[in-house]
């Protein structure tokens, strides 16, 4: 291509914390995947709101170190979000949360007039701009990572503006899977890889194009409309999970908009998955 693909990442940042090491480290959903696209080769700029504290200032600098438009970061009195992180046997283990100033965030004007002159937008659950999903979605298509909170009321919300959605299925999130899956009146199935396609299916009816849902070490799994598709994992050393996920978008994503088709996608995400596991820290 001639001119570089540009993704709006949107939404929440947050400083990762690792308690036992003593470390901590830039991240978030959109602002990872703003950074991974860059490293995908193509553009990408991340709109968020981070605190006046120090990790306000570490926040914009290592987003502008890897090369993203921090344009239309926000800069509000207060904290940045802090999450508690730690490592157990390679799994990163979320702890405490603490919101800060994104608690106060909100999309201007400006904002999603800069959001639409790129190719697509990349937000998530919570990235706190689903009121603004109607008006960019108009403009743009719109990427969204539910993560694995199924039964949150954003996903009715956000889905039918929504043109990739991305589910996380996993151990944790299987409860909340069942109560979404009950409350939408599906028949229930002996196999849970059945109610999941069954739910997706239901899903991608309510709007999306793609949905895609991450299994973990079992890969990910895809459906259009017409067709499932499937993609295992790239056999790598683990030293830290933080950010395969958003890895695993980003790389589907640049993938789709440079033209390659839904199975193609999921294979260069969970190549991009798999560098990002090799080392600590998001990026």
């Amino acid at each position: 291509m001639d001119r570089k693909i540009r993704v709006a990442a949107i939404g929440d940042n947050c400083i990762d914390y690792y308690d036992s090491l003593n470390k901590s480290y830039p991240g978030g959903n959109p602002v990872n995947v703003a950074v991974y696209i860059k490293r995908l080769g193509g553009e990408s700029s991340y709109t968020g709101a981070v605190g006046t504290d120090s990790f306000g200032k570490i926040m914009i600098s290592a987003i502008q170190n890897k090369g993203v438009d921090t344009s239309h970061i926000q800069v509000l009195d207060g904290k940045t979000a802090v999450t508690h992180v730690d490592i157990v046997d390679g799994d990163r283990v979320f702890g405490k949360y603490e919101e800060g100033v994104l608690a106060d965030f909100k999309l201007r004007e400006q904002d999603i007039s800069f959001i639409k002159k790129h190719d697509l937008a990349v937000t998530g659950i919570w990235g706190m701009i689903e009121d603004e999903l109607p008006l960019i979605s108009k403009e743009i298509p719109v990427a969204f990572d539910f993560a694995n909170k199924f039964a949150n009321p954003i996903v009715e919300k956000a889905i039918p503006y929504v043109t990739y959605a991305f589910f996380s299925f996993d151990e944790e999130s299987r409860n909340e899977f069942r109560q979404k899956y009950h409350s939408m009146g599906l028949k229930e199935k002996e196999n849970c890889m059945e109610q999941l396609k069954e739910f997706m299916k239901a899903m991608q009816q309510k709007g999306p194009k793609v949905i895609i849902a991450t299994l973990g070490k079992n890969g990910s799994i895809g459906y259009d409309g017409n067709s499932w598709y499937r993609f295992g994992i790239i056999e790598c050393k683990v030293v830290d999970t933080m950010g395969a996920g958003d890895s695993f978008i980003a790389g589907f994503l640049y993938g789709i908009l440079n033209g390659l088709n839904v199975q193609d996608s999921m294979e260069a995400g969970a190549q991009n998955s798999a560098v990002t596991i090799g080392y600590q820290g998001a990026w």
